[in-house]
This record gives C-alpha cells, structure tokens and sequence, in this order.
C-alpha cells in the first residue's frame, strides 16, 4: 500500500495537473501531491526499517536499505522544492517569463519527473530502470525549455541529444546483462532482468560479458550523473531552466543516476572479481573534480558556478562508491544525502537573487545581505556548507572519503585536495563578492521563501555535528548492502 500510494500520488498529480494546472490553485496542488508523496516515503521507510527488505508485486519492485533512503530524500527535497516554485512561479508569471499554460506544463511535468524518479528507485526490473531514466530525461526536457528563449530551447535540445544518447548507451549494456543471465536462469529468463535475480548468481555470469556491459552502463548513466567528460549538458540545462528544476536536477536526478550505476557496480564486482569497476569509477570521479574545479574559474553565470559544483560533488561520491568498502560506501551516502539538501537551498536562494536582479551575472549580482539578509546570508551559509567548511555535513562526508583515499589509494589524495582547493577558491571569491558588496538594487518587493533554504542547512549541520544512531545504523547497512 505503501509504494502504491508513494508511485500513485506523483503519477495522478501529473494527470491531475495536467488538466487543470491552468488554476489558480495548481501550485497548492503541486504542494500537495509533493507532500503526500513523501508522507507515504516516511510510511515506506518505517516498513522497510521494521520488517526488512521488500520485494512486491510479482518481484518487480524491491526496497532495501539502500534504496529506500535515496526515495525518503528524493521525496523530502521533492516537497521543499515544491514549497519553493509556488511563489517563485507566480513571480516569474508576473514577470511575464511564463503564462498559464506553460505553468500548467510546469506543474504536470514536476510531478511527472517525480514518478520517473521514484519509478527508477523502487524498480527490481533493470529494463524498468532504463525506461525510467528515459522518461524523466523527457520530462527534464520539456521543464528546461519552459521560457522557450533560443538559449532555453538550445539547452534543451543539447540535454536530448546527448542524454538520449548516454541512455542508448545504457540500454546496449542493460541488453549484455540480459543475454549473460538468460544463459543461467533457463525457463526464468523472462525475469533475467530482475536485480535481485542477477545478484543471486552474479558469481556464476560469464565476467567478459558483465565486464563489457559495465563499460556501457556506466557510460550511459554517467552521462545522467553529470560525469565527465560527459558532462557538457549538466551547466546549460541549469542556466536556462527555472531555479525549482535547477534544484531538482542537482539535488535528486544525479543521485538516482548514480544509484543505477552503483547497482550495477554490485553485479559486476561479483562476478569480475577484480576491481575493474572501482577502478573506473574512481579515474572518471577524479576526473570530473578536477576538470570541474578548473572550469568553476571561467563561469560568469551563478547557476552555471554551481552546476559545475554539482559536477565537482558527484564525481567525489563516484570516487567514493569505486573504493568501496564500509567506510567509503558510507562516506559516499551521506555525501549524496548532504549534497543534496545543500545545493538544492543554495539553488533556493540563488533563484530569489536572480530574479530580483533581473539577471543570472555574478557581477550584476551584489549586496545581498543589504537586498535581503536573509537571502544574503542563505547563500553564504549554503556556500560554506557545500565548500566542505566545518562543521557542516559535506566536511563530514568528504574527511571521510580523504582519508580512506590516503589508507588505501595514496595517490589520489593530492588530486583530490587540488579539485577541492581550486574548487573552494573559485566559489567563495565569487559568492562573497555577491553576499556582501555594495549595490544599487532596491530591496526585494516580496518576502522570499527561504523555510526550505534554512530547513536544509539545518540537517546538514546536525549531519555535521551528530548523526542520529538509527539514522548511523541505517547508513551503514545500506554501505554493507553495497559491498
């Protein structure tokens, strides 16, 4: 009943929205719809924490540890970010950027990239899986393009193109799993794709198939999670999009990206028996730090400033998940969990910012804290926390990962500190300037709505401070579950 009401309230708000988001009162039902979906993640999460691993409906959805956490944040952040389009859309409305009809778009499609999120997390079936990263890619598509500017439109169709063809990629590899179960599996090879079936006899798959396959997964979902050198869709598709979706994009879709590629890491780490898929991960995680951190230098736009930070954070969670282990696997979790809270707030704040400006250039932007204190200093704490500054949740999660990375790949370390250092200078030079320089621009015309933005930071500074013991055990078996 859970996972009915948790998949069915997202799915029936789009066709709901869909109809009638053209109301006055669509965004109080986009809230709502977002608020009940993660009512039923937090049933969901009690059933799974009391009674264990789930696996329904004819075996075709499964909820463990792992999972299941990724669902409570993807709801959690899912409802703050609806909390926060409702005004923001009816300003952007007011500014004559959308009309009624693009906000019923808007709403019908919010929605709709929830169920394709929360679709892709709960499904057992790996084909289910592809074919819910397809369609929140089409979702994603039509809510970048909201504006219908040349530049929106662009992004949009350079988010297609080379997602579209990421996912095909994922699709070939998803077919290498299929034809290496279906050998072993026999009359059952109809279910060949279900995870927990592949789990089970992942030691008896042939290693050359699986090891090819791996290649293609992970290349077609890291192309989602924003890897480079596959990353060159992530910063437009940020820039030219609302903020919501901005929001979304870096704090919910790039984790559940990176949930498919970990799942698939499991599969092939059993039956390789090498460390070919670690390895992988952690040279295409060290590569998005670094190259990210050089190219936060050349950005003018805020949006595209942290749309590369995304990149820079969800290549150390890569690296994290490719060394593996107990202490990384957790590592990188709460890395996800405080990253996504802290960027989708910073994306919050950033978004009020911008519209007051009537501008996304960082040199346009300044005197927050004289516009808005509350904006200003949103930002600034926001900053800090995903720059890794004690004692904020990301310091946490990346000491962590450090020194596991010194104990077991010395190596990596100085690349790793060199990202982080050229990442932190790159940001709090240009944020600080925005925060607290002077400025000229009047002060904001509308209260901003920033409970989210601190509701956020707040968790991320008690996961800096003091992890909650059933929240530590509930991290570590999903870590365990990894492998």
């Amino acid at each position: 009943m859970a996972l009915l009401i948790l998949l069915g309230m997202p799915l029936a708000g789009a066709l709901l929205l869909g109809l009638l988001g053209e109301r006055r009162w669509a965004p109080e039902l986009n809230v709502l719809a977002s608020a009940g979906t993660f009512a039923a993640s937090g049933w969901l999460t009690w059933r799974v924490i009391s009674d264990g691993p789930m696996l329904v409906w004819n075996q075709q959805f499964f909820m463990d540890p792992f999972n299941v956490f990724l669902v409570a944040l993807t709801a959690l952040v899912g409802f703050t970010t609806a909390l926060f389009s409702r005004p923001y859309m009816r300003i952007e409305e007011h500014h004559g950027r959308v009309n009624r009809r693009r906000l019923r778009l808007y709403h019908s499609m919010y929605q709709l990239f929830m169920f394709s999120m929360l679709l892709a997390l709960t499904t057992n079936n790996m084909g289910i899986l592809w074919v819910a990263m397809e369609g929140a890619t089409l979702a994603t598509v039509l809510l970048v393009s909201l504006y219908r500017t040349p530049a929106s439109i662009e992004a949009a169709w350079k988010y297609f193109i080379l997602c579209g063809v990421g996912i095909s990629q994922a699709l070939f590899g998803t077919i290498l799993l299929y034809f290496a179960a279906s050998k072993l599996l026999g009359s059952e090879g109809s279910s060949a794709l279900l995870w927990t079936h592949l789990d089970q006899i992942r030691g008896q798959l042939d290693p050359t198939v699986l090891s090819i396959a791996f290649v293609f997964l992970l290349v077609g979902y890291g192309t989602k999670v924003g890897l480079a050198p596959l990353h060159n869709w992530l910063p437009d598709a940020h820039a030219e999009g609302p903020t919501p979706v901005s929001a979304m994009l870096s704090g919910l879709l790039l984790n559940v990206a990176l949930y498919a590629v970990v799942r698939c890491k499991v599969l092939v780490e059993g039956s390789v028996h090498s460390s070919l898929a670690g390895n992988l991960m952690m040279g295409f995680g060290l590569l998005s730090v670094l190259l990210a951190a050089f190219l936060l230098w050349r950005q003018k736009d805020i949006k595209r400033l942290f749309a590369y930070s995304s990149i820079e954070h969800m290549g150390i969670a890569t690296f994290a998940f490719g060394m593996g282990g107990p202490v990384a696997n957790f590592a990188a979790l709460l890395h996800m969990t405080v990253h996504s809270l802290t960027k989708s707030s910073i994306f919050f704040t950033v978004g009020h910012a911008a519209q007051n400006a009537g501008t996304q250039t960082m040199d346009k932007i300044r005197g927050l804290v004289t516009i808005s204190p509350t904006v200003g200093w949103g930002l600034m704490l926001g900053t800090l926390a995903i720059l890794g500054m004690p004692p904020f949740g990301v310091f946490a999660s990346e000491f962590l990962i450090l020194i596991t990375a010194m104990h077991e790949h010395p190596w990596t370390t100085p690349i790793l500190l060199l990202g982080l250092g050229v990442a932190f200078g790159a940001i709090f030079s240009r944020v600080q300037a925005m925060v607290f320089g002077e400025t000229n621009l009047q002060r904001l015309p509308h209260p901003p709505v920033l409970l989210p933005v601190f509701a956020h930071l707040a968790l991320v500074l008690m996961l800096g401070l003091y992890i909650p013991p059933h929240l530590a055990a509930w991290y570590r078996e999903a870590a365990r579950l990894i492998g």
